[in-house]
């Protein structure tokens, strides 16, 4: 049986979603290091939630 996190767009989708709006919040809530910090989850969203996904389908 085929499963959604099969395709790669989906898997990268839902990477990008939530990178962007880690990254919305960062530059509009947020300023110093904690800004930084949730930048950088935004670049571990982007690069590792796919993989994650990649297993888990």
């Amino acid at each position: 049986m085929s499963s959604a996190f099969d395709s790669p767009a989906i898997r990268y989708g839902m990477g990008l979603s939530s990178a962007a709006i880690l990254t919305v919040v960062a530059l509009a809530f947020l300023d110093g290091t904690m800004r930084w910090l949730v930048l950088g989850l935004a670049v571990l969203e982007i690069t590792v939630i796919p993989q994650i996904l990649k297993r888990a389908g």
